[in-house]
């Protein structure tokens, strides 16, 4: 992912200028590397240790989906909406 990319992210989910700690924005740059390195991984199926990192990003992906459940309600739903994730039961 380049500068620009990364910078329209946090353009669009941050809550003020400059905000990449907060966890729309994390979602949104992990959703992003996500589909990234499961491109990059249909094309090289044996590169284990990008899988190993494609998973910890998921793990982190989903604690931060869990945790903004729990505080907006309303803002999860629209970053679930926009990425295409599953929502939790």
């Amino acid at each position: 992912m380049d500068k620009n990319v990364k910078a329209d992210l946090v353009a669009k989910w941050g809550r003020k200028a400059g905000d990449t700690g907060s966890p729309e924005v994390q979602i949104a740059i992990l959703s992003t590397r996500i589909v990234e390195l499961t491109d990059h991984l249909k094309a090289n199926p044996k590169d284990h240790a990008t899988r190993r990192g494609l998973l910890s990003m998921v793990v982190l992906r989903k604690k931060l989906l869990a945790y903004l459940m729990k505080e907006n309600r309303e803002r999860y739903l629209a970053v679930t909406d926009a990425f295409g994730i599953r929502r939790a039961k």
